[in-house]
C-alpha cells in the first residue's frame, strides 16, 4: 500500500513539474498584447521564430555543433547563399518590427 502511495506521489510530482504554465504554452508574443511589447521584445520574437524555422544545428555563430564546438564560421549566418537566419537584434530592421506590429495587431 505504501509503495502505491509513493509511486502515485512521484507521478503527480513529475506531472506538476513538467506541466507548462499558461503563459509559456501560449508563447511570449501571445501572452503580452503587441501594443505593450517593446521593439526589443519584438526583435527577440522574430529571432526566435527565425531560429525555430532552421532545420540544422548551426543557424548562428554562437550555437553549438553536434560535437559541442561553437559553430562560428560554419554557421548558416556566416555562409553566403542558402538560408540566412536572424541571429542578432541588429539583423531585425525597424521595418520588420513595424510589419510584425501591423500583422500581430489584427
Amino acid at each position: 500500500m505504501l509503495r502505491h502511495v509513493l509511486v502515485l506521489s512521484m507521478l503527480s510530482l513529475v506531472f506538476v513539474v513538467s506541466s507548462p504554465d499558461v503563459a509559456s504554452a501560449q508563447g511570449p508574443e501571445q501572452a503580452v498584447p503587441v501594443s505593450s511589447q517593446s521593439d526589443d521584445d519584438i526583435r527577440d520574437i522574430l529571432i526566435r521564430r527565425s531560429l525555430a524555422g532552421y532545420s540544422g544545428n548551426c543557424p548562428c555563430p554562437y550555437n553549438r555543433a553536434s560535437n559541442g564546438s561553437r559553430c562560428g564560421k560554419r554557421s548558416a549566418y556566416s555562409r553566403p547563399g542558402g538560408p540566412s537566419p536572424l541571429c542578432y537584434p541588429s539583423d531585425v530592421s525597424d521595418t520588420m518590427v513595424q510589419r510584425y506590429r501591423a500583422t500581430a495587431a489584427r
